[in-house]
């Protein structure tokens, strides 16, 4: 490889778009990851499992909101913006075979509006917005993902 060309290589992963999927990664690793755990399979039922379990709370406003209002997120020191890319990260790297068909990634606003709501008790919420959605409240993996 010419000098050239390994230079042209260096300046490109220098000056990569911020958001790219490395780094919202290492986000998720730095903030989320120490209980979630790297693959997002958590330690349930006190931390749940992000494998194929956050599309679920995509089906009304209020679980759209939990996902940014769980004390990891909303307190995590990250911009809005940041929290925006880490979510939506979650929701297509984590549950992609489970996303509804009409799924629109959360916006900036959304999550800079929920994330200043505090949610006084995270499991009780997400139970509730669990059976508000007619979906079975998990306690483990995902079939097949254990």
């Amino acid at each position: 490889m010419s000098t050239r060309v390994a230079v042209l290589l260096i300046l490109a992963l220098a000056f990569a778009a911020p958001g790219s999927d490395a780094d919202v990664r290492s986000d998720y690793l730095l903030h989320c990851g120490g209980c979630h755990l790297p693959d997002g399979r958590g330690a349930p039922p006190k931390v749940p499992d992000f494998r194929n379990e956050l599309s679920r709370l995509l089906t009304s406003q209020q679980g759209r909101n939990y996902l940014v209002q769980v004390p990891g997120a909303s307190q995590a020191p990250v911009t809005d913006e940041r929290l925006t890319d880490i979510v939506n990260w979650l929701l297509t790297e984590y549950n992609a075979e489970t996303l509804p068909a009409d799924f629109q990634p959360l916006s900036i606003d959304e999550v800079a509006n929920a994330r200043r709501q505090v949610l006084v008790d995270p499991i009780k919420t997400r139970k509730r917005l669990l059976q508000a959605s007619r979906q079975p409240v998990s306690g483990g993996a995902p079939e097949g993902r254990q």
